[in-house]
């Protein structure tokens, strides 16, 4: 069912208006870069906030894992919300949230408190950035999507790219709070755009699964939440085995709910029997894991390990997160050409080469002109895998249903965020700590091993994904 644009009963619908594509490309686009720059602009103050608070490794943890898991856990929910009361509408809702939170977390006076916002940011993002994949599937049509997709890869590469030097940049020449503080007038020169230059849509289901909802959130924080904090508790802990059980419970519920129970499902199941969605979402999980496990050593390498202050880190860091800018794009609209299984493939290939070949070089005292060729190669990677999985997961699905496609890989994507920071921060603390830079680099080489792994197993699933889509 496509997308219609509703009138009240009794009367025509109106010709659907011809989309503002380049403004929702923009916005779409800005709204993709606000959600993807905080997942990671964080990481590169983590030092500051650790000597301004005395932060203990779990908050530095919890200061990312806070977004990337209410991210996780509410996305399904966004996506929902915007099909059932209008995607511009609540686009400018997310984006509302999101820049409020982002001003209380740069008011934080302790890590609670920042910790408490970023859960708000998470929320905010979770309605926000799903929205941004639906809003162009809908505005372009499937023989173009993949080069509107790849712009769209290359704007969130941009927020990976500029988050490390960005927040190097700020927390070195002002504080760790105005990383936080740019967002805001973004954010409110966004508002009233969004609300004047995005057409309103709505997707194919009437009413809100409300059980699935609540299932699917309580489900996908207890599976986050056993990984986030078996590091500090132990796997073998009440809290993380229950987390972990309660997660199970609920999403085994949610499964039978959606396939059973409910009127207008949130999660249509087919469509994980369907090869292009499901390996493009596993492949999207695993890429995320290794990225932010990757993103969360790496930028405390360069400082605690190597010596450098927040903006020095920021700028080596560029290497690896710039290459979105331009591979981004070019690889979408070859995927559209050649299809999205060679880029995401060859993509993680990539970014599993480049990781190892940097944790192979890590040790004290190691100097730039080795780590940097290992950090273009895995960047190259990331920035083929962007652009293919959102276009395979979005062209897998009927129009209608883009939202939901949208919400699911976005939720998978955040939970591999969570996962793979809580993996490397468990085998870092298993062979180093912070002690004095050689412990830190002790532990950081495992950590980055650990990363490539995860890569090289997503290698492994976009290895099944069908060569021009189709089941």
């Amino acid at each position: 069912m496509t997308d219609t644009i509703r009138v009240p009963l009794g009367t025509a619908p109106p010709a659907k208006a011809p989309p503002l594509r380049a403004w929702t490309v923009i916005l779409a686009g800005l709204g993709a870069l606000l959600c993807s720059l905080d997942v990671v602009v964080v990481a590169t103050a983590l030092p500051a906030l650790r000597a301004d608070f005395g932060a203990s490794l779990s908050q530095l943890e919890w200061t990312i894992n806070a977004y990337n898991l209410v991210f996780a856990c509410l996305t399904l929910t966004g996506a929902a919300l915007g099909d059932r009361f209008g995607r511009r509408r609540m686009y400018v809702a997310g984006l509302a949230l999101f820049t409020l939170a982002s001003a209380a977390a740069a008011l934080a006076a302790g890590p609670g408190q920042l910790i408490i916002a970023r859960v708000v940011q998470g929320a905010g993002a979770a309605v926000l950035l799903p929205l941004t994949l639906t809003l162009i599937s809908e505005a372009f049509p499937a023989e173009k999507r993949g080069v509107a997709i790849g712009v769209w890869g290359g704007v969130t590469g941009l927020g990976v790219a500029a988050g490390p030097v960005l927040g190097g940049a700020v927390t070195e020449g002002l504080s760790w709070q105005w990383i936080f503080w740019l967002n805001v007038p973004i954010g409110l020169a966004m508002l009233p755009l969004a609300a004047t230059k995005l057409r309103e849509s709505y997707g194919s289901r009437p009413q809100l699964d409300i059980v699935g909802l609540v299932l699917a959130a309580v489900g996908l924080t207890g599976l986050a939440w056993a990984p986030v904090r078996a590091p500090e508790v132990g796997w073998g802990s009440v809290e993380a085995l229950g987390a972990l059980a309660v997660g199970v419970v609920f999403v085994v519920a949610f499964l039978g709910w959606e396939r059973k129970g409910a009127r207008y499902p949130m999660l249509p199941l087919g469509y994980f029997r369907r090869r292009d969605f499901s390996t493009a979402n596993a492949s999207a999980f695993l890429l995320f894991a290794s990225l932010l496990g990757a993103l969360f050593m790496i930028t405390q390498l360069f400082q605690i390990g190597l010596g450098y202050n927040p903006l020095e880190a920021g700028v080596r860091i560029l290497v690896w997160n710039a290459t979105p800018l331009l591979i981004a794009p070019v690889a979408g609209a070859l995927a559209d050409r050649f299809g999205t299984r060679p880029f995401m493939l060859g993509g993680l290939v990539l970014q599993a080469t480049g990781l190892a070949l940097l944790a192979w070089q890590v040790e004290p005292g190691v100097g730039y002109d080795r780590l940097v060729g290992p950090l273009i190669v895995a960047g190259v990677g990331i920035s083929m895998v962007f652009p293919s999985v959102a276009n395979a997961v979005t062209a897998s699905v009927p129009l209608g249903d883009a939202g939901v496609a949208a919400g699911v890989n976005n939720a998978l994507r955040e939970l591999g965020g969570v996962f793979g920071v809580a993996v490397a921060a468990a085998v870092f603390t298993t062979y180093g700590g912070y002690a004095t830079p050689e412990t830190f680099v002790d532990g950081c080489g495992p950590a980055l091993w650990a990363a490539a792994g995860i890569a090289a197993i997503g290698a492994v699933a976009a290895a099944f994904a069908p060569s021009r889509g189709g089941s």
